[in-house]
């Protein structure tokens, strides 16, 4: 509910209003339109309120910054997306070289027998 966040966050019900305009923040609506803020959209005012209140940053500068962290985020789950699929790859590598040194017969040295082309 927009009030007891206003509240705790000692802001006013509009700027949070203004925020959501802005894009800043997306609470999920109930049955009866209320707001509904998450953890995580907490989490992201109380970022929005360090960089205006604490850091002098203005609501701009603030939209760049959350789009900013947004992507690298994103990045982040595909880099980690792509190190799971590496790790998997090399397993499966591992796998096969594994058979493939299972399946090679051991001969010494002196029972292999030079083909004619060799010694030319």
């Amino acid at each position: 509910m927009i009030s007891a966040v206003a509240e705790t966050y000692h802001v006013h019900p509009q700027t949070l209003r203004l925020y959501e305009r802005l894009g800043l923040l997306k609470p999920s609506r109930s049955d009866g339109n209320t707001r509904l803020y998450t953890d995580v959209d907490l989490e992201r005012l109380e970022v929005i309120l360090n960089l205006t209140r604490d850091l002098g940053v203005n609501l701009a500068g603030v939209e760049v910054i959350l789009n900013m962290r947004d992507k690298m985020e994103k990045m982040q789950e595909e880099v980690e997306e792509l190190v799971r699929y590496i790790r998997e790859y090399v397993s499966s590598g591992d796998a096969v070289l594994g058979s493939v040194r299972n399946a090679l017969v051991r001969v010494p040295a002196s029972k292999i027998v030079r083909s004619g082309r060799e010694q030319k």
